[in-house]
């Protein structure tokens, strides 16, 4: 499963990379709604929360679906700016329909919301849809829709408040720490640019971003089928170190296309048996267990839901879910009259270090 970028004819001038305070701001706010991808961030998410005012602890708690399981196609800007008031206010000229579009989609959790015609903005049925979707995924998504079906202005102003109110409570103080070593890592990418050409730029950003043979194409190893086109805009690569280890991609059509890129390595991992190894490896080797680790990937869902998302029925994926849980790579928690089934990111990050150290030991 791979997500690939066109970009056959276009000049070497147009693939970019650039650090972003927008894009690093919110890989900041992802940590904070989601430590557990981040333990190497623990502490600092910790310190983060025990000093926000209980005013903007709830701001972030009402729109952290813009950042949480997927991050809002506006919040990675394809053309960043050296300060994070600049790309908010390329963020405010955004046209409305495609700033909600795109935060639908991480808030109702469905990229169907993409391709609804007419608009939820314009159309009751499309607008019912888009309700129906959030409500499924929880009560604070189905609030945060509705709100930002009957007035995204207000919305808006209050994310974009939401943000700079960030600024000041805790992203001045870590993008000072992080500015030097994204310019480190962006000289770096500009000089192999310059003597090795695009595909070493691009293997440098990560063993998951490659150059096609053929050079007309850059194929992302992820687990979806994807393809968009950088033709008349160009690739923007933009490096975080709060970010790590996700590689998030924005690919939807309209948008230009977006890699944001870890500079940090994930910490050392926990050893674990050669046997649990091979239950993770034997887990994995079926491709409907990657479709659903997919979607858990991006956040807590139920058998239900996963059942709708993959078109499957409820027996069959909770057949699949009980071979990732008895390989540790799932945990399972009852909220009410519902088992929502959440990814051990950590642990399935690990086991390519798990496998290398069991054989060597």
């Amino acid at each position: 499963m791979t997500l690939r970028i066109d970009i056959s004819g276009l000049p070497s001038e147009r693939l970019r990379f650039a650090a972003s305070p927008l894009a690093e701001l919110t890989a900041m706010l992802h940590v904070l709604a989601e430590p557990g991808h981040h333990p190497q961030f623990a502490g600092w998410a910790g310190d983060v929360w025990a000093g926000l005012r209980p005013e903007l602890a709830e701001r972030l708690r009402e729109a952290e679906f813009l950042w949480r399981s997927s991050q809002a196609d506006f919040l990675l800007p394809a053309r960043p700016r050296p300060t994070l008031a600049e790309e908010l206010d390329d963020v405010d000229r955004i046209a409305d329909e495609a700033y909600v579009t795109a935060a639908l989609v991480t808030t109702c959790g469905s990229n169907r919301l993409r391709s609804a015609a007419p608009s939820p903005l314009t159309d009751a049925t499309a607008r019912e849809r888009a309700l129906d979707l959030a409500q499924a995924r929880g009560a604070r998504q189905e609030a945060f829709a509705e709100r930002l079906l009957a007035d995204p202005a207000a919305v808006r102003a209050r994310v974009r408040q939401t943000l700079e109110q960030c600024a000041d409570a805790f992203f001045d103080a870590a993008w000072t720490g992080v500015a030097v070593r994204l310019a480190t890592d962006l000289r770096l990418k500009h000089d192999l640019l310059r003597r090795q050409g695009v595909g070493a730029a691009l293997a440098s950003a990560s063993r998951a971003v490659a150059l096609a043979p053929d050079g007309d194409c850059i194929v992302v190893d992820k687990l979806q089928d994807k393809a968009t086109s950088a033709h008349g805009t160009g690739v923007t690569f933009i490096p975080s170190v709060f970010g790590s280890p996700h590689l998030v991609v924005v690919h939807a059509p309209g948008w230009q296309p977006v890699v944001q890129y870890p500079v940090a390595e994930p910490g050392p991992a926990e050893p674990v048996s050669l046997e649990t190894v091979t239950l993770r490896l034997d887990a994995l080797a079926h491709p409907l267990r990657l479709r659903l680790l997919r979607t858990l990937a991006r956040g807590p869902h139920t058998t239900g839901e996963l059942a709708h998302a993959w078109e499957l029925s409820r027996p069959e994926v909770s057949r699949h879910l009980a071979v990732l849980r008895r390989a540790g790579l799932l945990t399972s928690r009852r909220h009410g009259r519902y088992v929502h089934h959440a990814l051990k990111v950590p642990d399935l990050s690990a086991l390519g270090t798990d496998l290398l150290a069991a054989v060597l030991r």
